[in-house]
């Protein structure tokens, strides 16, 4: 059975109108799950279901409890390019946010980046479901939203890796790896790294280097390199290599394993 957070079916109306820039409350939008099975954000004449390859990949998430995440949510739809909206509780409210990985908006009634800090740490995908909304300058004119409440999906992806509930690494960069800050199209979009972060990075344009090498540099730990390899990972600005010389084991690789071989017993 598809996970809660994951459906694919299209509503029987729509919760609010995505011009509202009013956020619902979690037990709102609860109410409305419970009746209608989906978040009531999707159009009635909309695409009913996500895509197959987007939504084995949810599913797969799904059965993981270390991977079942927001940031992983959107790395799914980044990795597949596919558009699809995602209801996120953050703090009591519920921020419908449309992603839109080919044209690097996102539509939300609200800049995710007004969200409090707390908020974002504890934050948690409700329902993933096809977009209610088409990016600007669609051939679908009548749902594309008001230009206001487009957003550039780059700021939005470091925002929410630096600050939001994710911790370790993602799980597609994870593993016997070495990283380095490659060149892209969007690196000017980036945000402003500061103090050891802006450091890491400064080192990272130059040199290859492991997590474990990057979380013992001055300023820097485990989960403060991996928001930052994370975030430049999202923003299409990270190099992975299986093979080079600084390649090695996360730190505490070890240790995951051998739970592992225990639950097994």
């Amino acid at each position: 059975m598809l996970p809660p957070w994951a459906s694919g079916g299209c509503s029987i109306g729509l919760m609010r109108d995505f011009e509202d820039s009013t956020l619902w409350r979690v037990s709102a939008f609860e109410r409305v799950l419970h009746e209608t099975g989906t978040s009531g954000f999707t159009r009635l004449d909309g695409v009913t279901v996500l895509p197959t390859t987007l939504l084995s990949d949810l599913r797969r998430l799904h059965r993981d409890p270390e991977t079942n995440d927001l940031l992983e949510v959107m790395a799914a739809c980044l990795r597949h390019r596919e558009a699809a909206l995602l209801c996120i509780q953050i703090g009591s409210l519920v921020w419908p946010v449309s992603l839109f990985p080919q044209a690097m908006l996102y539509h939300s009634p609200r800049d995710v980046a007004q969200a409090p800090s707390e908020g974002l740490l504890h934050a948690r995908v409700l329902t993933t479901e096809p977009p209610g909304v088409k990016p600007p300058g669609h051939w679908m004119y009548e749902r594309v939203a008001a230009d206001q409440h487009y957003h550039a999906l780059i700021p939005m992806l470091w925002d929410m890796a630096m600050r939001g509930p994710r911790r370790s690494l993602l799980t597609e960069i994870g593993g016997r790896a070495a990283y380095r800050v490659m060149p892209s199209r969007m690196a000017s979009e980036r945000l402003a790294a500061t103090g050891a972060l802006d450091s890491a990075l400064h080192r990272l344009q130059r040199d290859s280097a492991s997590l474990r090498e990057i979380a013992g540099w001055p300023g820097m730990d485990v989960e403060r390199a991996s928001r930052l390899l994370n975030a430049l990972y999202l923003s299409g600005g990270l190099m992975v290599s299986r093979s080079h010389p600084s390649a090695r084991e996360p730190p505490g690789a070890g240790r995951s394993l051998f739970r592992s071989a225990k639950l097994r017993r």
